[in-house]
């Protein structure tokens, strides 16, 4: 690996503890304190990525049981008073929801809520996005694996590349500090782009984000596609000198500065250096199922309880209930995802 980058602790010494005003609720079998929800609005996407879904799209829930906008504002307000503080609007494509900005503006006004992003593949976000901003969306993933717009229509089966750089572009000049810019690299595709696309954080705000490619049902994975952080780290490393940011706790991704750039690039470890110890993320399905572990098969439903009268405790006494439930594929003691059982996420789940 190169010498051309300085390092800094991987986590700020402390423990992940539970905050006074965070319920018991969001606190799991493992002591992790949940304080992230991720909503996915809708199944729905107007993309159909290679590494996501087949070509003929995926069977998707009806639309009468895709939660209402009441029942996830409702949901969100329940986890919001008791400790949540950051809501990930995802999808499908959340942008292509009729009532996105409604859906913003509500969840934006809950008393407790610091953080409302939206992570979207920016086809249809440039004309939305001044109303969005306005309706407090405050943090912005635009998804973007390629900068070769051949590529973008080969792996996306669309066309529309240019319209997802214009997406980045304007959010850059309504303020958003950073655009996080999330880029999935795959060995043959586009692991070419990786210095390219640093040059995207050369003059702005912008945060690139490369992820290691994952597997789940709806793609076909092999492992030579995947491209180790440690590559990608060292192909960056031999053009660039990179500082290493410290990271929260419960920081998912690897940070680093680039001397000489306004902009940061980021290092998403999935499938090499698992973040699930430090994990405090919930998932909300567009169905209302909720599921505690991306990975785990377990989920339980609190749009059935709403629509069957529940009250909040009801609710409550739910949520506490799952989160305390072991998920098959984290050890205890070792704090580790048994990846080799983990290497399938059902196809129903579409969560950006």
């Amino acid at each position: 690996m190169s010498k051309m980058y300085a390092t800094m602790p991987e986590k700020i010494p402390e423990d992940v503890v539970k905050d006074d005003h965070v319920s018991n609720m969001l606190v799991d079998s493992f002591g992790r304190v949940h304080t992230y929800l991720r909503i996915s609005l809708t199944e729905r996407c107007n993309l159909r990525c290679q590494y996501c879904m087949p070509a003929e799209g995926v069977e998707l829930t009806p639309g009468s049981l895709v939660m209402s906008q009441n029942e996830i504002v409702r949901i969100a307000s329940l986890f919001v008073s008791s400790g949540v503080n950051k809501i990930r609007l995802t999808g499908g494509e959340p942008s292509i929801r009729k009532d996105i900005e409604e859906i913003c503006s509500q969840l934006s006004s809950l008393k407790g809520l610091k953080t409302l992003a939206m992570t979207t593949n920016g086809l249809a976000l440039a004309r939305k996005l001044p109303k969005l901003k306005e309706s407090g969306l405050n943090l912005l993933n635009i998804s973007l694996d390629t900068l070769v717009p051949a590529k973008f229509e080969f792996m996306t089966r669309r066309k529309g590349h240019e319209r997802v750089m214009e997406a980045i572009y304007k959010a850059v000049d309504l303020g958003y500090d950073p655009v996080k810019v999330n880029c999935v690299v795959m060995r043959g595709f586009n692991d070419d782009e990786i210095c390219d696309f640093v040059e995207l954080t050369k003059d702005k705000p912008i945060n690139v984000r490369f992820i290691e490619f994952m597997p789940f049902d709806g793609n076909v994975w092999n492992v030579k596609k995947l491209v180790s952080y440690a590559e990608m780290l060292d192909i960056v490393g031999k053009r660039y000198t990179l500082t290493r940011i410290q990271d929260h706790p419960t920081e998912t991704a690897k940070n680093f500065t680039i001397d000489g750039h306004r902009g940061t690039v980021s290092f998403i470890t999935s499938m090499t250096n698992h973040f699930c110890s430090g994990c405090n993320r919930l998932r909300l399905l567009a169905d209302g199922n909720l599921k505690v572990c991306l990975f785990g098969p377990s989920e339980v439903s609190l749009r059935d309880p709403i629509r069957n009268g529940a009250d909040d405790n009801e609710l409550r006494q739910i949520i506490g209930a799952a989160l305390k439930v072991v998920a098959n594929c984290f050890r205890s003691k070792e704090r580790k995802h048994l990846m080799p059982e983990c290497l399938t996420l059902p196809r129903r789940q579409i969560d950006q």
